[in-house]
């Protein structure tokens, strides 16, 4: 069994498979083909991957193997019909991915549709592994970017007291980032719609904001559901009015296929205070921030700085791909059965939880997104997406 790994997009840092992946896939019966050079901007050089046994080959090579590992979608040019294609397509905001998949009758396998909630797919879930990294890189660019210091510190000319952090969301990037923040000896407040998160942000040193009315609003696979208007304006009033004298401020706010909601809107950045920081974790969906522009750093005219980065996990690209490639290498070890990869309609992870059982979401699949030129028949909601 062949796996090939190509190297990324211009602009994407991370590479799929790391060189530690190798004896594990080797073990498993694979022979890793990676593309010359993918590793070089994760600091993992060709010769890394030899060294571990995998072999580097040209770009064609790569993309000919019967598997291949990406990160972000890598097009269908070149590659084989039949073959298993694994990245993060997100097929909701990209849905004509999904048709070039089909019209090549390659099998899609999209990492960030991962039932998360399936005890086995946790080590699988780049979601996961990838948004811890995130929401620790998003504190860290608020206190580059901040202009005073962060802990408390008592010296001979005063003392000067801790930082003021607001996190907005508290999912898997926001509860790295209140644990960030409060390592670096802020006192942080932080907030979520769920308000089961309540035990988790104070787990890991952050002051929960309750808003009136709250309930738990959270759907059967874990993520955050759509809220209605009015109880959206809600919790922007009520948070960005703790978040007006905070020094960083951290918007997480995510859902699942579809635009970032607007967390912090212009009038909210307008009371916060001169020198405090944006940090928009969502710049890439339309930002949580209105005033966000993506992959930029701006100031507004009363001082307040916004960091529209994009792509946080690949800040940290080393470790992005080291986790990510953890992930992938399980996943696809997972596939194995008599020395051959098997796309099973009898595997969750692959087509989602069976109809009547508690990990049932509205028809909602797993990571097998098309096969054979058809989309496959779990994939419910994104039917209505793809034409």
């Amino acid at each position: 069994m062949k796996l090939g790994v190509p190297k990324e997009p211009e602009g994407e840092t991370r590479v799929g498979i790391v060189p530690s992946s190798m004896k594990k896939l080797s073990r498993a019966g694979f022979e890793v083909c990676v593309e010359a050079g993918a590793g070089l901007a994760a600091n993992y050089n060709d010769e890394d991957y030899e060294a571990a046994g995998a072999k580097i080959v040209s770009r064609k090579e790569a993309l000919t193997c019967q598997n291949i590992v990406a990160i972000q979608f890598p097009g269908v040019k070149g590659i084989a019909e039949g073959t298993n294609l694994a990245c993060v397509s997100d097929p909701f905001r990209h849905p004509e991915y999904v048709k070039a998949c089909m019209d090549a009758k390659i099998t899609l396998l999209s990492m960030d549709m991962i039932p998360r909630r399936l005890s086995r797919a946790q080590s699988m879930d780049v979601n996961s592994s990838q948004d811890n990294l995130a929401g620790y890189k998003a504190v860290l660019l608020g206190a580059a970017h901040v202009p005073r210091g962060i802990p408390m510190m008592t010296t001979s000319a005063g003392t000067i007291r801790p930082a003021k952090v607001v996190i907005m969301g508290s999912g898997v990037a926001g509860l790295q980032a209140i644990a960030t923040a409060k390592r670096l000896g802020a006192v942080v407040y932080a907030s979520d719609v769920r308000k089961s998160a309540a035990e988790q942000i104070e787990s890991v040193g952050g002051r929960f904001i309750e808003v009136d009315g709250m309930d738990d609003f959270e759907d059967e696979s874990g993520y955050a559901k759509p809220l209605t208007p009015e109880f959206i304006q809600k919790v922007n009033d009520t948070v960005c009015g703790v978040a007006a004298d905070a020094d960083i401020i951290v918007t997480t706010a995510r859902i699942f296929g579809r635009p970032a909601p607007i967390t912090v809107p212009s009038s909210a950045v307008a009371t916060f205070k001169s020198g405090a920081v944006v940090v928009d974790m969502n710049a890439d969906v339309g930002g949580n921030c209105e005033d966000t522009v993506q992959g930029e750093v701006m100031t507004t005219e009363n001082g307040v700085i916004i960091v529209g980065t994009s792509n946080l996990p690949g800040t940290l690209a080393n470790t992005a791909s080291m986790l990510y490639s953890n992930n992938l290498t399980t996943f696809f070890a997972s596939l194995v059965k008599e020395h051959e990869v098997v796309i099973s309609d009898d595997d969750d992870i692959l087509v989602g939880a069976p109809e009547g059982s508690d990990f049932y979401v509205n028809g909602m699949g797993g990571v097998l997104i098309c096969k054979d030129g058809k989309m496959h028949p779990k994939q419910t909601r994104l039917a209505g997406v793809v034409e």
